[in-house]
C-alpha cells in the first residue's frame, strides 16, 4: 500500500505541475500561424512581381511585332499577304514550283499578280 500511495501522490503532484507550466504548443500554434502568413505575403508579393514582369515581356513583344510589321510593311508598301488565307498560299507556292508563271497562278488562284509575286518572294513565311 505504500508504492500504490506514493504513486497517487507523485500523480498529483505532476498534474498540479502541468497548470503551472505553461502550454508550448500554443506558442508553436502562434509561431506556425506567423510563418504561413509570411509565407503566404512572400508568395503574393512574387505573383505581383511575376504579374508586371509578364506584363513588361507581353508590351516588349507587341511593341518588336509591330515594329518588325511596319519593317515588313516598308519593304514592300504595296502589297502585303496578310489577310491571305494559308491555303491560297501555299496553292501559289504548289503552282510556281510546277512551273506556272505568275499571270497563270493569278487567275488560278483569284489573287492579282501583285500578290502573287509577294508569295513567292516571302515564300510564304510572313504569315
Amino acid at each position: 500500500m505504500d508504492l500504490s500511495l506514493i504513486l497517487i501522490i507523485v500523480g498529483i503532484i505532476i498534474i498540479i505541475a502541468s497548470f503551472f507550466v505553461g502550454n508550448k504548443s500554443k506558442q508553436v500554434e502562434k509561431d506556425v500561424e506567423e510563418l504561413s502568413l509570411n509565407f503566404y505575403q512572400e508568395t503574393h508579393q512574387l505573383k505581383r512581381r511575376l504579374k508586371v514582369i509578364e506584363e513588361e515581356l507581353l508590351i516588349e513583344t507587341q511593341t518588336f511585332a509591330k515594329q518588325k510589321k511596319k519593317v515588313s510593311q516598308k519593304a514592300n508598301p504595296k502589297v502585303t499577304i496578310n489577310g491571305i488565307h494559308q491555303i491560297l498560299i501555299s496553292q501559289v507556292l504548289t503552282l510556281h514550283k510546277q512551273g506556272y508563271n505568275t499571270d497563270e497562278i493569278s487567275q488560278r488562284s483569284s489573287l492579282s499578280s501583285e500578290q502573287v509575286k509577294a508569295i513567292i518572294v516571302s515564300g510564304g513565311n510572313q504569315l
